[in-house]
């Protein structure tokens, strides 16, 4: 009796720790990014142990096997063994299904066993990163973790992409980036089921592979002067002379070993070799390639208009970039060559004799058709080596190349044009799929092209465009993310741009349209941010942050503050003065009102916590508030702000088009604040904007006058300052303070630089006048 109720305990016991073993998995668990067509969860779990068996058929399934078997070897100490046979339980097998379409897969998990189904390499690798998002974010740890339970739920998931382009674009001419960084964001193209790398490898400022026939290219145009410290568009002119010292380039058997890598990953990496134009570099290594063998070095920094392109009336133009074409199918078995094809400026054409003589002889009507049949011959050459042609949307111009496909960057337009003629396209319109634009508000973001693509416009994107008829839709392959390499200095501030993006735009090139809802996204994206964080990957922290919108009520002299943040009804919470933001921060509902200078700080909770950067405004009541301004130099009508710009509190942003700013281009600021009856002061300070690249800048000079008639001034006051190179946008207060007095007129007057050190036309941005 005693030993039956032993067994009874002992079996109880078992239930009970079994039970608790077992986590019970729901609907909200399943935080796979991109999300799956379809997903049926079933009951009980599958546990991956040191004694689970991979099922493998082939060398590639081997290898993606060990993949994620690696994983474990790091995170939970013991790695899974690959074998041929299947053992009677604890295994992941992979079964070939020849119905099903190329990159899709059944993923089967029981508790005895785990079932992946496809046609081929690709889809056993999206099945496998589908477990891999299953597992614990801890999965991805770099060192040991002994609480992990490594199991997943039973489940069936039926899935395949919507589209069969999901693509990054890297410049690599603007920065460039070694081997290792190419291989890592490989890994993470894949992690997210994108399956196109396009390689930017040559524009003015960089060419960046290796050519044999043409050692100069990497010689001459693979570097450029160091001009690193001066902000992109504020660089200098470098002359043939100057040496450079700043680039790099790939070995030809390095780029094999990045394509290699990345077939191994189901990812196919596209060459650009830009032409007509973007190719200083190419032109600063051989002058014989433009109309007039001009010598040029290659630009350290930004270049418009793009003058310096090739003659397209010399026959040693195409010879050379046959050549070139006939080195790069060599090294790239893709099915596309990107020709480039945008943004040539061809006033050279209109004066150049060979190309003149082009036109005449081809029976030519302008340089545009010249640039038409620019693209075509090399099309036709192309597609002679068994490749096709793709280029930016500018090569519509003239007329398109018969099999070009269009990769349309101008918007959607170029792209639903193409496909009206029969082509096929690849929308990458620049909203939202520049991931060189700021994510964030441009205060708390690191440099960065002054335009704003944040994620919920990310995941908004659809490559079709609703005006499309179904035959149009047919012909867009897919989408494509661009991160161009202006403001990019290294790998982590790459990665910093690309993810969480990434994500985002992986869901809208994958999942079924009806499937996408952006409340849902965010909650799995905090998963995905846990695996970011395992890997050291140096994602962006943006879409946490508060923003804030203001507006004034100056006939109440009152400010009213608007905060929102990108998540889904987010729980914003706030405090006023020195407060602290804790557990006592008052939840944020509607606008909130000032009346007096006050501090405001506040932050998104998660788990009622606060989370991402705190947000922190002062609110400036001063004198000048809502007094009459009397401008004695205009400002600029493309930066007008609003009537009270000056004295409505509100503070201007790094982003001058916010509408808080008024700018003066070349003149200086001069300006008169009426108080209306005399006030006691002792302090101005004029806020301003430094964004170099964009040709604002600091003033060089400021004076306060006083007057109590508005006719006779007096000057209480005057800072003086020499040029400085700014690299990156500033914001700064000039305080002038002086002796208290009582006056009713205060003048304010704000130096001009001018002209920049390039020689270009200076702005002066002003935001508001304070008095106190």
């Amino acid at each position: 009796m005693r030993i039956i109720k032993s067994y009874l305990i002992i079996g109880f016991l078992a239930l009970v720790t079994s039970s608790y073993a077992q986590k019970v998995f729901t609907e909200k668990d399943i935080r796979i990014i991109p999300k799956p067509t379809q997903t049926l969860i079933k009951t009980g779990v599958f546990e991956f142990n040191k004694d689970t068996k991979f099922v493998t058929g082939n060398d590639f399934q081997k290898d993606a096997a060990n993949a994620l078997a690696s994983k474990f070897a790091i995170a939970a100490g013991w790695k899974p063994e690959t074998t041929t046979k299947a053992p009677a339980s604890n295994f992941v097998q992979f079964k070939t299904d020849p119905n099903l379409k190329n990159e899709a897969y059944i993923l089967d998990v029981n508790p005895n066993s785990i079932v992946i189904s496809a046609k081929g390499n690709t889809g056993f690798l999206y099945g496998l990163e589908s477990i891999r998002q299953l597992l614990p974010e801890a999965i991805e740890s770099q060192y040991a973790v002994t609480s992990a339970k490594w199991q997943i739920p039973s489940l069936t998931i039926n899935d395949e992409p919507r589209f069969k382009w999901r693509g990054l674009m890297l410049d690599l001419s603007r920065h460039f980036f070694d081997k290792n960084y190419i291989l890592t964001t490989i890994d993470r193209l894949a992690m997210h089921k994108m399956n196109v790398l396009h390689l930017h490898l040559v524009d003015d400022q960089g060419w960046r592979i290796e050519i044999k026939k043409y050692p100069k290219l990497t010689e001459v145009g693979a570097w450029r002067v160091d001009q690193e410290n001066l902000s992109w568009n504020a660089r200098l002119a470098v002359s043939a002379d100057q040496k450079g010292t700043y680039g790099g380039f790939f070995t030809q058997d390095e780029l094999r070993e990045i394509v290699k890598y990345a077939a191994t990953k189901g990812i196919e990496v596209i060459p650009e070799i830009e032409m007509p134009a973007h190719v200083s570099s190419a032109i600063a290594s051989y002058p014989e390639l433009a109309c007039f063998d001009q010598k040029i070095g290659v630009p350290s920094g930004g270049v418009w208009p793009l003058t310096d392109i090739y003659c397209a009336g010399k026959e040693t133009t195409f010879e050379f970039l046959q050549n070139v074409i006939d080195e790069v199918i060599t090294i790239f078995p893709s099915k596309y060559i990107h020709i480039g094809g945008d943004e040539a400026t061809k006033t050279n054409w209109a004066k150049c004799p060979h190309c003149q003589k082009r036109i005449k002889d081809e029976h030519l009507k302008s340089v545009d058709e010249l640039q038409s049949y620019f693209v075509k011959r090399m099309e036709k050459y192309i597609n002679s080596k068994g490749k096709k042609v793709i280029g930016w949307d500018e090569i519509l111009e003239g007329g398109l190349a018969p099999d070009a496909t269009v990769m349309s960057w101008r918007g959607t337009k170029g792209g639903i044009e193409a496909a009206d003629q029969g082509h096929d396209v690849i929308m990458t319109p620049e909203t939202p799929c520049y991931f060189n634009f700021y994510q964030g508000p441009q205060n708390e973001e690191p440099l960065a092209f002054d335009a704003y693509n944040p994620l919920n416009e990310v995941y908004k994107f659809d490559p079709v465009v609703p005006t499309m008829t179904p035959q149009e839709a047919g012909h867009v392959l897919g989408g494509q993310a661009n991160l161009w390499a202006e403001h990019i200095s290294g790998p982590k501030d790459s990665e910093y741009m690309i993810f969480p993006r990434l994500a985002a735009l992986s869901e809208t090139l994958w999942s079924p349209k009806e499937k996408r809802n952006w409340n849902d996204f965010t909650t799995r994206l905090f998963s995905m941010f846990k695996r970011y964080d395992y890997q050291g990957l140096n994602y962006a922290k943006s879409a946490y942050l508060v923003t804030a919108s203001s507006t004034a009520d100056l006939a109440n002299k009152q400010v009213k503050v608007e905060l929102k943040n990108e998540f889904p009804n987010p729980d914003i919470r706030y405090v006023l003065g020195d407060k602290n933001i804790d557990h006592h921060a008052v939840k944020y509902t509607s606008p909130i009102e000032f009346k007096e200078t006050t501090v405001l700080k506040a932050s998104l909770f998660q788990d009622e916590k606060p989370v991402g950067k705190t947000f922190t405004d002062t609110i400036i009541f001063h004198k000048a508030v809502a007094h009459k301004v009397k401008y004695l130099t205009p400002f600029n009508q493309s930066y007008k702000g609003d009537a009270n710009t000056m004295v409505n509190t509100i503070r201007g942003s790094k982003n001058f088009h916010d509408g808080q700013w008024q700018a003066w281009l070349v003149n200086d600021m001069e300006l008169v604040i009426d108080f209306e009856k005399q006030e006691s002061i002792e302090q101005v300070i004029v806020g301003t904007l430094e964004s170099q690249g964009a040709g604002v800048n600091f003033p060089i000079e400021v004076k306060v006058l006083v007057s109590n008639d508005g006719i006779k001034y007096k000057q209480v006051g005057k800072i003086t300052r020499p040029y400085a190179v700014n690299a990156v946008p500033e914001l700064k207060d000039f305080k002038i303070s002086f002796q208290k007095q009582n006056a009713r007129f205060v003048k304010v007057i704000a130096g001009n630089l001018k002209k920049s050190p390039k020689g270009e036309s200076s702005w002066l941005f002003v935001d508001e006048i304070l008095v106190n």
